[in-house]
């Protein structure tokens, strides 16, 4: 049984999500009129109403996706590398997304498929593509290597990151202006039905890492230990490896690689409540989540009109909260 504690920790991180959620829509360098909203519901085309649910709803909801899966990714390749600072972009998944990205702008590609853009795919194509070749480089002794699969990815990181400065040096300011607002990180407006299309993928994914939440305890601590209960280690490592993969390559192929929500909300939540892996991963994605949105919300007031790419606010807020993390810590 679980501490009193973390029930109210996981609760509280819920309450914070839903009150987000229902406040974060109002908030903007336009105050909204909620009967104007309500009315939207009612038939009629009020300018309020379609400000909340064509333009800021559907960025608030990417921003809930967004945080909650790189939170869970955080919190699944951390026990999984058996290392506090790995982080859903430590093993190259966002820089092969950012090169697909980057390939996709350069070469002016225009067209959507189901309603993704050329830019999305390719950078979730890059994504799949990185985490096949880490995964495959990881395992040449015919087992995953832990430390194989963070040499690997931090290689192909800098392989990639050259890939992407040679982009930048040979396009125009335009193409350039547009590398540089995605590398960045940020929400876009989405349609709804793209959201819906990347769901499942999200929930089936999520609710499978919570349910090997009890197995990431055992393999947090060693192999050998987990391998003495019984974890069948290759295979847990590769559906978590996979898993945490798809959580991130999907939605960076929307925001970009956004920092730090990875590496700080696990960190939090471990330091309110401990780190058992089923009581981490849904307050990590409730309190993700929120935090995004969150900040995405902070990202286009604090300089209104001007629109902020939240990913120079999580990092303005990631980077001192961290630090402050570990001088308290000690």
């Amino acid at each position: 049984m679980w501490p009193k504690k973390r029930y109210l920790i996981l609760s509280g991180c819920v309450v914070f999500l839903a009150a987000v959620l229902a406040s974060a829509p109002f908030i903007g360098s336009q105050p909204l009129n909620y009967r104007q909203v309500l009315l939207y519901l009612q038939g009629s085309d009020t300018p309020d109403g379609l400000i909340f649910f064509q333009i800021r709803l559907p960025r608030i909801l990417l921003g809930i996706l967004t945080g909650a899966s790189l939170a869970v990714a955080g919190v699944v390749f951390q026990a999984l590398l058996r290392n506090p600072l790995a982080t859903p972009y430590t093993l190259g998944v966002a820089t092969g997304s950012a090169l697909g990205a980057l390939l996709a702008i350069k070469a002016g590609l225009g067209f959507a498929v189901l309603g993704f853009s050329a830019t999305q795919l390719a950078a979730f194509s890059g994504s799949l593509l990185t985490v096949l070749l880490v995964y495959a480089l990881s395992r040449r002794t015919g087992k995953v290597s832990v430390h194989g699969m963070i040499l690997a990815g931090v290689t192909i990181n800098y392989i990639f990151a050259a890939g992407i400065l040679m982009l930048h040096y040979i396009s125009d300011f335009t193409e350039t202006h547009q590398m540089i607002r995605w590398t960045i990180g940020g929400l876009d407006i989405i349609e709804y039905r793209v959201l819906l299309r990347s769901l499942p993928v999200l929930l089936i994914s999520f609710v499978a890492l919570w349910g090997l939440g009890r197995t990431f305890n055992i393999l947090s601590t060693s192999e050998e230990s987990a391998l003495s209960k019984g974890v069948n280690v290759p295979r847990i490592q590769k559906i978590a490896f996979i898993l945490a993969s798809l959580l991130t390559g999907a939605v960076v192929a929307f925001s970009g690689p956004i920092g730090f929500v990875g590496l700080i909300v696990p960190h939090f939540l471990r330091l309110l409540g401990g780190p058992d892996h089923r009581y981490l991963i849904p307050a990590s994605l409730c309190f993700g989540g929120a935090f995004l949105a969150l900040a995405d919300t902070l990202a286009r007031t604090v300089l209104a009109p001007v629109d902020l790419p939240v990913g120079i606010i999580t990092t303005l807020l990631g980077g001192p909260f961290f630090l402050w993390l570990l001088v308290k810590k000690n």
